[in-house]
Order: structure tokens, then sequence, then C-alpha cells
């Protein structure tokens, strides 16, 4: 097979869709970047608008887009795609089953909120003392387990087995979890401090 790396993304638009995805598939990881970036020029518009027509939201369909094709390179790359002529129905499978698991995802999230919302926090807090643009991007850079096991925790106030119980996790994975939000929190917030 002929190595694809140095195409111009002018001669890979000749490539039928199968002869791109076993292109990605015959070459090292990062020697197919033409290939891999005309694959993705290909199928993350088709995939983006099955998320917005699914998933009714810009952003989940934006990425929905990104996960999908990933996915894709990652399994073109790792040999498991049976048929690269197919790579068209691959990318639709694959965005059906990644738009479900967003679904049940956004579905226990909301299910999380109604079960354990306490409303407006009773104790008043003067925002003035929250280092507000140092706590957020710490906060938003856990995954999304780990930031709801420490909001639940010192937010809501709930116990390691209540949590445990509504994530279908035991309390001691809930208290690991937690300590290593903790640590990641603690070290985001030490790489912020202002000099």
């Amino acid at each position: 097979m002929a190595r694809v790396t140095g195409f111009g993304a002018a001669s890979l638009d000749a490539f039928a869709d199968g002869s791109l995805a076993r292109a990605v598939a015959g070459t090292e990881p990062g020697q197919a970047l033409d290939a891999e970036s005309e694959l993705y020029r290909r199928f993350a518009p088709r995939v983006r608008l099955y998320g917005l027509k699914h998933l009714r939201d810009r952003a989940a369909a934006d990425d929905l887009a990104q996960q999908v094709m990933l996915i894709v390179i990652e399994r073109l790359r790792a040999g498991e795609v049976r048929d690269p002529d197919q790579i068209a129905s691959f990318v639709l499978s694959t965005s059906r089953m990644v738009a479900v698991g967003l679904r049940r995802t956004e579905a226990r999230r909301e299910r999380l909120r109604g079960q354990f919302d306490c409303g407006e926090p009773e104790v008043s807090i003067d925002e003035s003392s929250l280092d507000l643009a140092r706590i957020t991007p710490c906060l938003t850079a856990l995954r999304e387990r780990e930031r709801t096991i420490l909001l639940l925790s010192f937010y809501a106030e709930k116990s390691a087995g209540e949590i445990g119980k509504a994530l279908g996790m035991t309390a001691v994975a809930v208290r690991v979890s937690r300590h290593r939000a903790l640590a990641s929190m603690r070290t985001c917030l030490e790489t912020r401090r202002p000099a």
C-alpha cells in the first residue's frame, strides 16, 4: 500500500471513503494526518447533523462529532473496522451508540438533580472572599463523576453511602474518587495561585 503521508488535501479529495479509511488504518499513528484530516472533514459534519437531530443541542452535537470521529480514527488505527468500504455505516452506528450514551448520561444527571435538589444554600457566603476565577476552571476540569461527588459531598452534604447509592458505586469507591478529586483541585488551585 502506498503511504499517504505528504499527500495534500486536494489529492485526498479524489479518494473513495473506503480507500481513505484504509489509508488511515494502514499507517502508523501520526503518519496519516492528511488522511485522518480528510476523513474528519468528510464525516464530522454528518455526525454533527445527526447530533442536532437526535440530541437537539448544538454543543452536544459538537461533542458528539468529536467523540465519534475520535473513536472511528482509533478503531481504524487498531484495525478493528472489518470492512473499510463500509466506513460510512460504521460512522453512523458509532454515532447512534454514542448519542444513546449521551442521552443516558443527561437523563441520569437530571434524575440526580431532582433527587438531590437542596435549593439554595442556607449559609450566606461572601462571594468576594471566593476566588471564582481560580475555582471555576479547576472544578470544570474534573471528570463529571468526580465533580458530581464533590458537589453532592460539600454542597448537598450527602454521605459517601448516599452518593454511592445514587451513582451506583460503593461507599469506598466514592471516598476514593472524592480523595482524588480533592487532590486534583488542590494541585490545580496551587498552579493558579496569584504570584
